[in-house]
């Protein structure tokens, strides 16, 4: 079974009670100052994180932000920004 990995995922705007109410257990939820919303926690596999962003897609939530928190040095994290994608 594989580790289970950190990842920061940072949807627009405010998110309501109802769109953390899967999520509240596991994650850290921030809002941040350019007034979005910053989840941070572990996703166990790829399913995991397929299944939150599908949970947000239903939602019909914007998600600005992804990105994998590397272990062995925070300060460097993988990340995939939808801005950057094609």
């Amino acid at each position: 079974m594989p580790r289970p990995t950190r990842y920061e995922i940072e949807v627009r705007g405010r998110a309501t009670e109802r769109l953390l109410r899967p999520v509240v257990d596991d994650f850290q939820i921030e809002v941040t100052e350019h007034g979005t919303t910053r989840l941070t926690g572990e996703i166990r596999d790829s399913s995991h994180l397929n299944g939150l962003l599908a949970h947000f897609t239903s939602m019909n939530v914007d998600v600005v932000e992804l990105r994998r928190l590397d272990d062995t040095d925070p300060s460097n994290p993988t990340t995939t920004k939808k801005e950057d994608q094609p």
